[in-house]
């Protein structure tokens, strides 16, 4: 009976949290050393940030699968799967209704000029996280040089089958370099596979559906599914992938309704990552409302499930696997790859809207707001959609 009543209590703090994300991983890493460390004491601050460390480690959303890590040592597997639940359900129904919301207007001609300018403001949160994450992983001359290529590379070749590219040539480069690491003492590593073959399984399943199944919301799953088992850096670095595939190769969405939901989502609260949701509800206009409930599923199910399976695949050899010089090397060029490409993906979404030189003004005011911090993100977005509708 306790624990079922520390359970409860731990979604219920899980529901709180979610409801009061804003900000990306960071804020939501300072939210749960606050909120599940220090008040309830489900573990110690070590060790929230070495899981931080781990699910930095691996691809998929950083702060999603914190929690989830998190609720497994608390009550394993099953409350693991609610947290991920309960974590992930607000902004998913939030950004696949805003997808809903976009495509009835556009319906109906209704103008989204209200809209204008929280695009040029989108790009700057670009930017700005582009410049973030420079600052955090580009520390060496190898680090440049990956970035730069990556850059030019991902501008360049307009296609989605590019990033893995990128990102394993950039990770097994900086492999060579693992001696500037420190050399830890090592246990032999014990290895349970069974999320590892589920992890795999779905993500060739869901490829073989794709390619026989003619419904766009299987497609949407598998892409999705592949994105979030390729993505390192967190929600960020998910915008040039989605871009590329979504808007320039398959064109299901165009570059403005991309922007506008991008920049929504920096007002909503949860996982960055919950974006998929306006993507693959948008993607899915032409089925009607319920086509779009399921397009919107469809893409949060494909984006979270991979991060959730290699947490609980690495979790359990995480203690002995991040003594390994050789994977702390190859992070340092898959991340100076990812900065690279979000710097390409910046231009790319700036390119739409050049000529005029408000979007110059609003996109680099943007960046220079968040740059001083004085103005948190929401209050940002809503007081450009507030600006939008008054002009």
């Amino acid at each position: 009976m306790i624990k079922k009543v520390r359970y409860y209590i731990f979604l219920k703090d899980v529901l709180l949290l979610t409801l009061a994300a804003f900000g990306g991983p960071q804020a939501h890493f300072a939210m749960m050393l606050d909120v599940l460390v220090k008040k309830r004491g489900y573990l110690e601050e070590k060790d929230l940030i070495e899981l931080t460390a781990l699910c930095q480690f691996l691809p998929g959303p950083t702060s999603t699968q914190t929690l989830t890590a998190i609720g497994f040592k608390v009550g394993g597997p099953n409350l693991a799967y609610l947290t991920l639940l309960i974590w992930i359900t607000p902004a998913f129904l939030i950004m696949t209704f805003a997808g809903i919301f976009i495509s009835t207007l556009e319906e109906y001609n209704i103008s989204m000029e209200f809209a204008r300018f929280i695009k040029p403001m989108a790009v700057g949160i670009v930017a700005y996280s582009g410049y973030i994450i420079i600052k955090k992983v580009v520390t060496t001359k190898i680090a440049v040089v990956l970035m730069i290529l990556a850059a030019m590379a991902s501008y360049l070749v307009r296609t989605p089958f590019v990033f893995p590219i990128i990102l394993l040539i950039g990770g097994c480069i900086t492999a060579f370099d693992y001696k500037r690491h420190e050399k830890e003492e090592k246990e032999g590593i014990r290895i349970q596979w069974s999320n590892f073959i589920l992890w795999a399984g779905v993500l060739i399943g869901a490829a073989l559906l794709g390619a026989s199944i003619n419904w766009l919301g299987i497609r949407i799953f598998e892409n999705f599914y592949r994105i979030g088992s390729l993505i390192f850096g967190g929600g960020q670095v998910l915008v040039p992938f989605m871009y590329t595939e979504f808007v320039e190769f398959k064109e299901y969405l165009t570059s403005e309704e991309f922007l506008s939901g991008f920049a929504l989502a920096q007002a909503v609260p949860g996982p960055v990552f919950s974006f998929a949701s306006y993507v693959g509800s948008i993607s899915m206009k032409e089925y009607g409302m319920f086509g779009q409930l399921m397009g919107g599923f469809m893409a949060a199910l494909g984006i979270f499930l991979p991060g959730t399976f290699l947490i609980f695949f690495v979790i359990r050899f995480w203690e002995e696997l991040k003594k390994f010089r050789i994977v702390k090397a190859s992070l340092d060029g898959v991340n100076a790859a990812s900065s690279g490409m979000i710097l390409a993906a910046a231009v790319l979404l700036f390119q739409p809207l050049m000529g005029d030189y408000l979007n110059y003004f609003i996109m680099i005011g943007t960046f220079a707001l968040m740059m001083t911090k004085k103005v948190p993100t929401p209050y940002l977005i809503i007081g450009g959609l507030l600006l939008g509708i008054i002009l």
